[in-house]
């Protein structure tokens, strides 16, 4: 009987031994795959040290954004399955109006972007750990960085719908369409920019994240900002892959370009339905 309970003790002992070896080594594999990324950004570290690389990083993740959009968007005329999914599929983006938000964006960014980023960089020079951090802590940091930046969106667009001289000299640059479309994104107001720039740039800095970090949370944002303005809703769009609806998406914030006084959070919907500003109607205009 002691032998038979014994025995019985050693194999559950290995069982947990075996679960306990794959988790390792699950968490291994991870680990291994972000310090192999972190390793190979660290190799262009004169670069990453560089002012010049916020602005570069910035432009090149923002317009690799824009770039499939841009092209559907020049399709869209001519190919009824793109218009199947557009959401105001009687909206056109002419080349004009392409070029004209590209060379705005371009100059906000050279006149603008670079100067504070010159000033950041010399008071606070960018640091390179050796080790990269673990997979929980970057998922966790993002999706913190994520609702802290849905949060302060939520309150300073708000304000800058409800306090009339904030939308007329600030906001109102950002409405001049009603449909959205990707590059439009970035088309707005200086003060709008630099505003939303600081919320970015604030909350990794808040959170003390990993420098990895703060670079997939700047590429999740920009990503996430621009297929929310893309005009766009696919089967794959991240709204339909969050379940509850909990997230918004590119048809939310079409609505709120549409019927302007709904929908003011950037990502998520629960600000907009605590405050009784979440309408998920049509986008026909009335």
């Amino acid at each position: 009987m002691q032998r038979h309970k014994t025995s019985s003790f050693i194999k559950r002992r290995r069982v947990c031994n075996v679960f306990s070896a794959d988790m390792t080594d699950s968490e291994r594999t991870e680990g291994r795959l972000l310090q192999f990324l972190w390793d190979g950004l660290r190799g262009w570290q004169s670069l990453l040290s560089s002012p010049f690389f916020p602005v570069l990083f910035s432009l090149t993740v923002y317009l690799g954004c824009c770039f499939p959009y841009v092209c559907l968007d020049l399709l869209c005329p001519r190919l009824a399955l793109v218009r199947r999914y557009k959401i105001q599929p009687q909206s056109k983006v002419t080349w004009p109006v392409a070029w004209r938000c590209m060379l705005k964006i371009l100059r906000n960014h050279v006149c603008f972007v670079f100067p504070l980023s010159l000033v950041h960089w010399y008071w606070s020079p960018p640091v390179c750990p050796p080790q990269a951090p673990e997979m929980l802590s970057v998922v966790q940091d993002v999706l913190a960085c994520l609702l802290l930046f849905d949060t302060q969106y939520f309150l300073w667009h708000l304000l800058h719908h409800k306090v009339a001289w904030l939308y007329q000299f600030f906001h109102k640059e950002h409405h001049l369409y009603t449909a959205t479309f990707s590059l439009a994104t970035e088309d707005t107001s200086v003060w709008e920019m630099l505003s939303l720039s600081f919320f970015a740039t604030l909350n990794p800095a808040l959170l003390n994240c990993h420098p990895l970090t703060k670079m997939l949370f700047f590429i999740t944002n920009i990503y996430l900002s621009v297929e929310a303005h893309s005009g766009y809703e696919f089967p794959w769009s991240p709204h339909r892959l969050v379940p509850l609806g909990l997230y918004g998406g590119s048809r939310h914030h079409d609505l709120h370009h549409l019927k302007f006084k709904v929908n003011y959070a950037p990502y998520f919907t629960h600000w907009d339905r605590l405050c009784g500003s979440l309408h998920r109607g049509g986008t026909q205009k009335k």
